[in-house]
């Protein structure tokens, strides 16, 4: 693209046009769209990649763990479950008796320490959630290629 720079009397008897280059590619370099939208310090941190390239990793590294996450999590989720349903079957049939005196006292004091315990940690929480957003700014590409992959993985 060339911006046509203004001429002197002197130049007006020339019929050679003067035109100014401006080159789009450096000018892209110097100002990324993200610097507007999320400040000066973001910036992808594989930087050297294509953008294609960018979103290829971090959807295949999404969609990685998206299809891990789902199998634990049915893992999990059936080992949960069936541990609560045979002991229902157990204290049901008379294999064991439970003492919900006990069980209520040892609940309530769990909830005091994990209440005591939140309170202590909520700065330790807001520095792990600045330093992540930080990070997510820095590599806006990949972590956009991430979270659409990962949700992929979820659902496959």
């Amino acid at each position: 693209m060339a911006a046509r720079r203004p001429r002197s009397a002197s130049e007006h008897d020339s019929d050679d046009d003067s035109y100014e280059v401006l080159d789009l590619t450096e000018y892209a370099r110097r100002h990324h769209w993200w610097n507007r939208v999320f400040g000066r310090n973001s910036g992808p941190i594989v930087e050297k990649y294509s953008v294609a390239t960018q979103i290829v990793m971090g959807g295949v590294t999404g969609w990685c763990a998206g299809f891990l996450f789902q199998k634990v999590g049915k893992l999990a989720a059936t080992a949960v479950g069936g541990g609560f349903l045979l002991l229902q079957i157990a204290s049901h049939s008379g294999y064991v008796q439970v003492d919900w005196k006990r069980v209520e006292k040892d609940v309530n004091k769990a909830k005091r320490q994990i209440k005591k315990r939140a309170n202590s940690a909520a700065p330790e929480i807001n520095t792990i959630i600045e330093e992540s957003t930080e990070f997510i700014k820095q590599n806006i590409v990949v972590s956009s290629g991430f979270v659409g992959g990962f949700l992929l993985g979820l659902a496959s």
